[in-house]
């Protein structure tokens, strides 16, 4: 706490120097105390309400920035009036008022949570409305309203960031709530290393007793058969006890592959909602919010350079965000004007490689739609469109397959192709032909000349 003392008497002088000697005595020059250190959040001891939302308003970003500079870990200021910490100072019979931030530490190292995570920075639009709101009212009622709450959606389309939002806003509600954020991946390694030791009670109290429990990525339980049992004994002993789960996965639950049934059809109790690549309007709207978070000046990237960075890379909000400090970092290193030809130049060794390896590709998959019809003997036309007789349905399956196997490329992209198809439809088509590769001479004859055919040794 000592530390965070200090480093908020070094903030306060450079603030002091940045605004007006009025504004800064009459809301940031009386704040001395730290009442605590909780999830990562630094909280401030104001003086009432009035002050308090003017800093939050005018200057807690700009303290927040400030902030980054002194600590390598992922903290930020939060305000409470001394009513509130008053408040709850005499509402913690069971802890040490001599020493809080021992006392609320250990809830911090339970959470795992990312602070930056809110539902204030979470940019909301048609592709993710419904997942936004739902997490809302999961976080206003964890338990009751939806549970579990099954988010998915592609990577990089912010299911982690939307979990962390229902977890950090239930902290923030009731400090007292046990809040655990976990990986499947890391859940599964956890499990293994604890029970090769036998110690299978340690396992349990880490999870058996919390109140939300936050699962990110769920498909990687597939064929961790043992870890899968353990995962379900968990969400019985917790679902019957009304205690919220919320868990998010690349593919809904019926599309799991290699997860007990019991299980995945538990996924299914609460509420299932997926996230959308955004629309063009929508990642404009994100690249505002970001640039917000990186400078206090909105206006400082024009609203064409934004519109630029939006058209170019419309895969997922993590490319999105990165194209966006590469330009803002190329131009403030080296005094350049933010248009839009400067943010070509800066962004131009991401651009060529991603352009180029999408025509590439996109030229590949033509071709191999070409080959396809021919060898089935039906158009390109009819192979991609809706019609669903079996002289054009088993083409397009092969071909869904070809195009997942050669390219890797994502369901949703693939259903582009063959008239905008839902991820679902893919998914569905090469895990068919899959099976039936091994299970039927003739198709394993038809995808074996065709990969021959399409180029492939």
């Amino acid at each position: 706490m000592d530390e965070q003392t200090e480093i908020w008497q070094e903030i306060k002088s450079q603030l002091a120097l940045s605004y007006d000697e009025s504004s800064y005595q009459e809301t940031l020059e009386s704040i001395d105390s730290i009442f605590k250190v909780q999830n990562n959040y630094i909280y401030l001891i104001v003086e009432n309400d009035f002050v308090k939302r003017r800093i939050e308003l005018l200057y807690l970003q700009k303290m927040n920035r400030l902030l980054e500079n002194f600590t390598t870990d992922t903290y930020k200021y939060k305000l409470i009036t001394r009513e509130q910490a008053e408040q709850e100072l005499s509402s913690q019979k069971t802890f040490s008022p001599a020493d809080p931030e021992e006392a609320f530490g250990r809830q911090d190292l339970q959470s795992n949570l990312n602070p930056s995570y809110t539902f204030d920075n979470f940019v909301v639009g048609h592709s993710n409305r419904l997942a936004y709101t739902s997490a809302i009212k999961v976080a206003d009622q964890p338990g009751v309203v939806a549970n579990p709450l099954y988010i998915f959606g592609d990577v990089g389309l912010g299911k982690t960031h939307l979990m962390h939002c229902v977890g950090n806003y239930i902290l923030e509600g009731d400090i007292h709530k046990k809040v655990h954020y976990v990986k499947a991946d890391h859940f599964v390694e956890e499990y293994v290393r604890l029970a090769n030791k036998k110690r299978f009670d340690e396992f349990h109290e880490q999870y058996r007793d919390v109140d939300v429990l936050l699962v990110d990525d769920i498909q990687f339980l597939a064929k961790k058969e043992k870890s899968q049992l353990e995962f379900f004994k968990l969400f019985e002993h917790l679902h019957s006890r009304q205690k919220q789960i919320v868990i998010t996965s690349d593919r809904s639950a019926n599309d799991l592959k290699d997860i007990m049934k019991r299980l995945t059809s538990r996924f299914l109790w609460g509420v299932s909602v997926d996230i959308n690549r955004p629309d063009l309007d929508h990642r404009i709207k994100i690249l505002e919010k970001k640039l917000m978070a990186e400078t206090s000046d909105k206006s400082l990237i024009p609203g064409k350079v934004l519109e630029y960075i939006a058209s170019v890379f419309d895969n997922n909000v993590r490319e999105l965000e990165g194209a966006l400090k590469r330009v803002l970092f190329f131009c403030t290193a080296f005094n350049y004007e933010f248009t839009v030809k400067n943010a070509e130049i800066a962004l131009e060794s991401l651009i060529q490689p991603r352009n180029n390896h999408h025509d590439h590709v996109k030229t590949k998959v033509q071709n191999l739609l070409s080959v396809v019809s021919d060898y089935y003997h039906i158009s390109t036309s009819d192979l991609v469109s809706k019609k669903r007789t079996r002289n054009f349905l088993y083409p397009r399956q092969v071909a869904m397959y070809l195009i997942k196997t050669r390219f890797d490329l994502p369901y949703k992209r693939i259903g582009l192709y063959f008239g905008n198809r839902d991820h679902s439809t893919v998914l569905h088509s090469v895990e068919k032909i899959a099976n039936d590769i091994n299970q039927d001479r003739n198709v394993r004859i038809d995808v074996e000349k065709l990969t021959v055919k399409c180029g492939e040794s």
